[in-house]
């Protein structure tokens, strides 16, 4: 998928992920750097600097990276539905989550039941879960299913879907859209 389209996919995410945090309760300040366009994403800038987080919700005060997915991908040697994130993101948000003192929640949304080709043959369910999932990086950096350096320009890390909280179904999603 071409850079823009999956930029685009990304936006729609965090989109739906902001409005379902305001149909409970929060204000969400979306984290843009508008100065300079670096081809980076938003930036901490503290004693060095970090990929910060999409967002920082409140009363919650609390930041969110959100992450829109198609699908969570089976992982054959545990034989689980997972999702990750690049592995050098990940480090930095455990950095801006412990120099701001605030917690960094990730939240996945997976849109799609329908498995990819290669995890159908790959022995697979027929369909993978769907909804918003997540959690706090305190309590996932406990419960990382695995890593893969090879994956991505710096690696990735993984959780399975059964060490998410599932914080939404599509539903309720497409009703905070509604609201």
């Amino acid at each position: 998928m071409p850079f823009d389209e999956r930029l685009r996919q990304g936006q729609i995410g965090e989109s739906i992920i902001a409005r379902w945090c305001r149909s409970r309760g929060n204000s969400v300040l979306p984290v843009y750097e508008k100065e300079i366009d670096t081809g980076k994403g938003p930036r901490f800038f503290a004693s060095d600097q970090f990929a910060a987080p999409d967002m920082f919700v409140f009363p919650a005060m609390h930041w969110i990276e959100a992450k829109h997915k198609t699908v969570f991908t089976w992982h054959r040697a545990s034989r689980r539905w997972c999702t990750g994130i690049d592995l050098h993101h990940y480090k930095d948000y455990l950095h801006v989550g412990e120099i701001s003192q605030r917690p960094v929640w990730l939240l996945f949304l997976h849109g799609s039941d329908k498995p990819d080709a290669r995890d159908i043959a790959g022995g697979c369910p027929p369909a993978c879960p769907v909804g918003l999932f997540g959690g706090s990086l305190a309590s996932l950096k406990w419960n990382e299913n695995h890593r893969h350096e090879n994956w991505g320009r710096h690696g990735m890390v993984y959780w399975a879907e059964d060490t998410l909280q599932r914080l939404a179904t599509l539903d309720e999603l497409l009703g905070a859209e509604d609201a």
